[in-house]
């Protein structure tokens, strides 16, 4: 006699050992909560997982300390993706600055999602203007080591800008500038970092406010010289009183992984990004400039070829 509770058990544990569809579960580093890189890796999983049944990919977020911990970790294999400033991420492969003597030679951009743009942010009465206007100014330059210092520095140079030109050099976090600006004890201060940011929200509302263009001749052979640099323009819609665009020059926030990683995943990451990019411009303000093609701008170093058939397909590599 054939016992049926045997025939039952046998096959849920059959159903249970052999699933007839099996997820691929990827990871992607971002950073703090309260900044622009969680809801941007969120945004990315939101779209992939709304895609899970055509692409077999399931996606999560993790909250990281940033930047160089994501270059790291994705090069000891704990993470598949990460969001990484291309500066850092160009200092990574080329094993220099906190990578100096460990480069990390397999890793692979993604695309550029958006620019994390140099600000240069004054009081609309301080009669600058232009960059050459910086002149016997008031300016805080931001402190030694800091991505918006390295940047300041590197377009001072181009410009042939000299500090002893300023009436006032202050060395202090871009988080002191809008008190600074409201108190009159600066004219301006420089600041690097994904718009609109609150930063220069409180300061429009504290005082009037202008940003000065950071552009020219100088600053495109900037660009050229270094490949962790790209153009970009602050939107005349993020802040109270500058009603014109902004061109200005940063650092790309700049989706990564490593060789290694399934050809089939990254492709999949991009192309949905791409097939979508109305859609993904729409989850957050700073992709309000962004364009299909300035996501290869910026990238600092060498691209998955899961990514450039993506871009391919799409008619954006040709």
């Amino acid at each position: 006699m054939i016992n049926s509770k045997k025939i039952v058990g046998l096959s849920l544990a059959l159903s249970l050992s052999v699933p007839a569809f099996a997820a691929q579960f990827i990871t992607i580093g971002t950073g703090g909560v309260t900044g622009t890189y969680y809801p941007t890796g969120g945004a990315i999983c939101r779209m992939m997982n709304k895609n899970k049944k055509e692409t077999g990919i399931r996606c999560s977020v993790e909250s990281t300390g940033g930047s160089v911990y994501n270059v790291n970790n994705i090069n000891a294999n704990e993470l598949d993706f990460g969001i990484a400033q291309s500066d850092t991420a160009y200092q990574g492969y080329n094993g220099e600055g906190k990578f100096k003597g460990k480069a990390v030679t397999g890793l692979r951009s993604v695309l550029a999602i958006y620019p994390e743009l140099l600000a240069f942010v004054v009081r609309k009465d301080s009669g600058i203007k232009t960059m050459s206007d910086t002149k016997g100014k008031k300016l805080n330059i931001d402190i030694q080591g800091s991505g918006t210092r390295m940047s300041v520095d590197t377009v001072f140079d181009a410009l042939n800008i000299k500090t002893s030109d300023l009436a006032l050099v202050n060395e202090l976090k871009a988080s002191e500038g809008p008190t600074m600006l409201k108190d009159n004890k600066i004219d301006g201060y420089f600041y690097t970092v994904g718009h609109p940011t609150a930063n220069i929200m409180d300061a429009a509302n504290s005082v009037d406010i202008d940003l000065i263009a950071i552009d020219g001749k100088a600053i495109d052979a900037l660009v050229s010289k270094y490949a962790y640099y790209a153009k970009g323009v602050i939107s005349g819609t993020f802040y109270k009183g500058v009603k014109h665009d902004t061109p200005s020059i940063g650092v790309k926030a700049v989706l990564v992984t490593k060789n290694t990683i399934n050809e089939e995943f990254v492709y999949q990451i991009a192309k949905t990004i791409l097939d979508n990019f109305d859609e993904f411009k729409a989850l957050h303000p700073a992709y309000k400039t962004i364009t299909k093609e300035s996501l290869l701008d910026g990238l600092a170093v060498p691209q998955h070829p899961g990514a450039i058939r993506a871009f391919k397909e799409a008619g954006i590599i040709k």
